[in-house]
Parts: C-alpha cells; sequence; structure tokens
C-alpha cells in the first residue's frame, strides 16, 4: 500500500478532515495534502508522526517473500553441458529479438 493511502485512510477513518490533521501535525493543509497525493514519498519517521495524530502506529515487519526462481528450471539447466546452455541461450536470445521486432512493427 503506498504512503499517501495510508495517510488518507487514517485521516479519513479518524474522522478528520484534511485541515484538522494539519493542524494537529502543525503543518498547512496543503502541505498535509501532499501527502495524500499518489507518488507522495515521505520519511519513515514523517509516516510515523501522521498516523499517530490520527491514533495509529506504524507497525514495520519484515519477512522473507517467496523465490521468484524456479528450482526444476535451474535443475534442468544445471543437467546440461555447456555447450548446451550457450545454444538454449542463444535460441532465448534470437526469441527476443523476434518479439521485439514484432512489437516494434505493431507500434508503426
Amino acid at each position: 500500500m503506498e504512503a499517501s493511502t495510508l495517510v488518507r485512510r487514517a485521516r479519513t477513518e479518524a474522522g478528520l478532515t484534511q485541515d484538522q490533521l494539519a493542524r494537529r501535525l502543525g503543518v498547512t493543509q496543503a502541505a498535509l495534502a501532499r501527502l495524500e497525493k499518489a507518488g507522495a514519498n515521505p520519511t519513515i519517521a514523517t509516516l510515523n508522526r501522521v498516523l499517530r495524530a490520527t491514533g495509529r502506529r506504524l507497525d514495520l515487519r519484515l519477512g522473507r517473500s517467496p523465490s521468484s526462481v524456479d528450482p526444476t528450471l535451474l535443475s534442468e539447466a544445471l543437467r546440461l553441458k555447456p555447450a548446451e546452455r550457450l545454444a538454449a541461450a542463444e535460441r532465448l536470445l534470437d526469441d527476443a529479438e523476434s518479439l521485439a521486432g514484432a512489437g516494434a512493427r505493431a507500434r508503426s
């Protein structure tokens, strides 16, 4: 979830207007509006301060994400001889260049 969405949701669920929350924070309504604008990138400290002013707290947790590598593909590739791996890589490159060319032709 984007920081801007967190700020907006916390403010509205607390029943506050932008102006009311801005006053609590000691900033202008325009400054708070910038935090609620998509793409806002406040520091963790700023985000925590804003959330605390709405009665919330910031809770960051670190977790592992699943690997994006398919272990079966790795096993298959490691079974190939070096020359076979190179040939497979060249085929992939040819396919990629073919797709790029088709995409360019479709756009023109």
